[in-house]
């Protein structure tokens, strides 16, 4: 027996996890007969195991009609008692924490636990509002006593001091300037005086103005207001919340008038409080307030010590009541989806699972059946089913966020060729190779490995949206900082400067008229630079650089080597699918007229890096297809040229009518063969006959539209042939945004940098340092990230993956506990 089928049987025994990066995990379609008394013990295990994703066979109820609609309806209840709890120890400024030891409970008793604690919890805060309601009116009404105490004293005192003045004038000789009628005012009886009455209480300070506006018109000036800032904001009793108030006593005659006040008062939020004009009475009020507002203090301390204490008991379990009724509402929900046979007493329940996971989940069946001590066990059934199953790869935390890039774009068929295994090194090297500086690589490193080491702290904060993102795919970010590192020390720059790391330059200047801002005049001296491209050769301005040449012509090679395995990949699925069309009159077509072309262009390049020559490529490339018969000339690379280029031409001529015509013939003549054959068959079972039956009617009266196959395989062709040619050009992003980078750094550290310097001043090359960091960071750390990888993300979803990826699949979800959402 082969390595291959030992691998087979030990994933069929369960021994061992798939190891096949390449498709998806070969799926089934099973069914599982669960009795009734274990069917909850059953989910409980499964969603446990977290390895099937169950078929609603109920589409067609609504959710008020099924088994447990009254389980889901108790287990919201519980839920939203929980975030009740929750918001109470928020509000108290109490986090969770859980007990070393957790005490058993079951969903019943949960139920009640938690009823009794919410009306606990219900009765604690109304005592408390009612309490600190009072408490806040005691408050007000104490500072009422004082401020309208204070105004009644002064108003007493200049009443006094203005009797005895009269009584002064009134003892002393009578004058002409003396009242005439104040002898007969002074003798009026008491009982006919004017008697004023009053209102007291607060009013906001904002509506303070308006407040005494109003009075004023209400009552036509026949009143008397007088305000008293109070010092601190107080608590409102009815809203609760701190308010700047005056506090107001307002004078008035006649019942009218006191009752357009007390509207006015009500109208305006202001709150009214007794007061009197004794002032031994006063004293005595503010006494029995003063004593009130300490036994009220005291009353509601104690009162939010207890409701603390409440709390925190409930912190000490709350994790685990929160778990157990999100993992109660899952099971009862996906119980829902299980079809309910009265008669046999048991659920009948269809879904997806990986192959690899029969004996997992036989043995969580068995377990269930043990556990509730059942009589009749559980049955699985493999069933067989011409239904596309779902998409599950295996990921971890590395690969996780390289498959998503992938699955962004569309999820795999089934079995289907996973471009996410390509992924882990194309994309943060396509990436590298437009951000190329190992400066700028060793920041992002920083950066990177700042959020690996903190993961498990990270993992378990709520972090805003670009964060998330950021955290999500910290190992995406790692691999471009390294592939970036690397590409910089090949490209020599570090923030756009060269430096001789690994040995002297091999070029020096031929005489003393050469300088270092040009590759004229330089000869070799010593051997060539070990790694990467010498410093020397990042030249002038005036002419296209050695290194801009090799940028340019390297994205040709990685965007041709690219396409050509992503077409070898569509060769691979089609074999994968016996797909015979599509690895002959698709594949080989493809791969010649691509290779013809840009394959060769390729060698090409090769060829003249290899050799030293100065033939023009551009002109050999063009003249291949207007004059393919001339002579090549000085552009000759190699003995036979002009031999291979007219093959090659011809084959790419040739490789588009063999894309086109025979696909739809072929698939004519297969058609007509079909449906030739359909008139004689074996016989067969009866459920066998009617299922081919079904078959037959589905599929054998289908229509062969010819022309329809063959505008859709012109389509094809048509998009393949033009695609080879923008798709190639499309990959000298690479070349234009390494450039890009490579002159907004130049231009940073010699227009910023080495400018400040010049300056020989402390101030200047602070500010210039400052300005050269943030520009670095802003631009290049942020804006040139992003924008080389979405360049990427497009390379590969546009140039790569339409070659072989159909991306018409769906995910694999399973009913898996640890995959409940916080907020479900």
């Amino acid at each position: 027996m082969g390595d291959y089928q030992r691998l087979n049987v030990r994933r069929e025994r369960g021994c061992c996890p798939p190891m096949d990066l390449m498709r998806s995990e070969e799926m089934q379609l099973a069914r599982i007969i669960i009795p009734v008394e274990s069917a909850h013990r059953t989910l409980s295990y499964l969603g446990d195991l977290g390895l099937v994703q169950f078929k609603d066979l109920n589409a067609d109820k609504s959710p008020f009609q099924r088994t447990y609609a009254n389980q889901i309806k108790r287990c919201g209840e519980m839920s939203r008692k929980l975030r009740f709890m929750k918001d109470q120890m928020a509000k108290a400024g109490i986090v969770h924490s859980e007990m070393p030891t957790q005490i058993h409970i079951d969903f019943d008793e949960l139920e009640i636990k938690l009823g009794e604690i919410e009306a606990e919890l219900i009765e604690v805060n109304s005592n408390n509002e009612k309490l600190q309601r009072a408490y806040n009116e005691l408050v007000e009404y104490m500072l009422v006593l004082k401020k309208a105490g204070e105004f009644f004293h002064s108003a007493q005192s200049s009443a006094t001091a203005q009797q005895r003045e009269n009584e002064s004038h009134q003892s002393a000789d009578g004058s002409l300037d003396s009242p005439l009628l104040l002898e007969q005012e002074m003798l009026t009886e008491p009982s006919k005086q004017l008697k004023l009455g009053f209102v007291s209480g607060l009013v906001p300070k904002e509506k303070a103005m308006s407040f005494e506006r109003i009075l004023f018109r209400a009552t036509r000036g026949n009143m008397y207001l007088s305000q008293a800032a109070v010092d601190e904001p107080v608590i409102d009793p009815i809203s609760g919340e701190k308010v700047a108030k005056n506090v107001f006593v307002v004078f008035y005659s006649g019942e009218r008038a006191k009752a357009k006040m007390l509207k006015i008062c009500e109208a305006f939020g202001a709150n009214r409080y007794p007061f009197t004009e004794d002032i031994g009475k006063q004293m005595q009020m503010i006494a029995e307030v003063s004593g009130k507002i300490s036994e009220l203090k005291t009353t509601i301390d104690l009162g939010l010590l207890h409701r603390d204490t409440i709390l925190k008991n409930i912190s000490y379990h709350f994790e685990q009541w929160n778990n157990m009724a999100r993992r109660e509402k899952s099971i009862y929900h996906t119980l829902n989806m299980l079809s309910f046979d009265v008669t046999k007493k048991c659920l009948v329940a269809e879904g997806w699972c990986p192959v690899f996971a029969t004996n997992q989940i036989q043995d969580a069946l068995e377990k269930a059946t043990c556990d509730s001590n059942s009589q009749v066990g559980s049955i699985f059934q493999v069933l067989h089913t011409k239904e596309s199953p779902p998409t599950y790869f295996q990921t971890n935390k590395f690969t996780l966020a390289f498959q998503e890039i992938v699955d962004a774009y569309g999820v795999a068929a089934y079995q289907e060729a996973n471009p996410g295994v390509y992924t882990v090194v194309t994309f943060p090297f396509l990436f590298a190779v437009m951000f190329g500086d190992w400066g700028h690589g060793l920041c992002l490193l920083l950066a990177t490995l700042l959020l690996i080491f903190r993961e498990k702290k990270l993992s378990s904060q709520k972090l805003g949206d670009i964060m998330e993102m950021m955290f999500g795919g910290r190992y995406v970010i790692l691999m471009m900082a390294l592939f970036s590192i690397y590409t910089g020390l090949i490209y020599n720059e570090f923030f756009s400067v060269p430096f001789e790391l690994f040995g002297r330059s091999a070029y020096e200047c031929r005489d003393p008229t050469c300088s270092d801002a040009t590759t004229v005049g330089l000869i070799k001296v010593r051997e060539a630079y070990p790694f990467g491209v010498d410093p020397q050769w990042h030249g002038s301005r005036s002419e296209l650089p050695f290194l801009n040449s090799l940028k340019m012509k390297m994205s040709i090679l990685l965007g041709v080597a690219q396409m050509n395995l992503g077409i070898f990949l569509s060769y691979f699925n089609a074999a994968f699918f016996n797909n015979s069309l599509n690895m002959w009159y698709q594949f080989i077509p493809q791969l010649i007229f691509l290779n013809s072309l840009f394959g060769y262009l390729s060698v090409l390049i090769i060829v003249k890096w290899c050799t030293g020559s100065q033939a023009d490529l551009y002109h050999v490339m063009i003249y291949m297809f207007l004059s393919p018969t001339d002579d090549l000339g000085e552009n000759q690379l190699f003995p036979g040229q002009k031999i291979v280029q007219l093959v090659l031409l011809l084959l790419a001529l040739i490789s588009v009518p063999w894309m086109l015509f025979p696909k739809p013939l072929l698939l004519k003549k297969q058609h007509n063969e079909r449906h030739q054959g359909q008139s004689y068959s074996m016989l067969h079972t009866t459920e066998e006959s009617l299922e081919i039956e079904q078959d037959h009617d589905s599929h054998g009266h289908e229509e062969f539209e010819f022309s329809e196959v063959f505008v859709h395989q012109l389509i094809h062709t048509i998009e393949f042939v033009l695609g080879a040619v923008s798709n190639t050009a499309s990959y000298l992003r690479l070349w234009a945004l390494s450039l890009a980078h490579s002159e907004l750094s130049s231009v940073f550290y010699e227009k910023v940098l080495l400018l400040a310097w010049g300056f020989n001043n402390i101030i200047i090359l602070i500010v210039g340092a400052i300005v050269f960091i943030c520009a670095t960071v802003g631009v290049l750390l942020v804006m040139e990230t992003l924008s080389a990888f979405l360049h990427a993300l497009r390379l590969h979803w546009v140039e790569f993956q339409n070659k072989f990826y159909e991306g018409d699949g769906y995910k694999f979800s399973p009913f898996s506990f640890a995959l409940i959402p916080e907020e479900d």
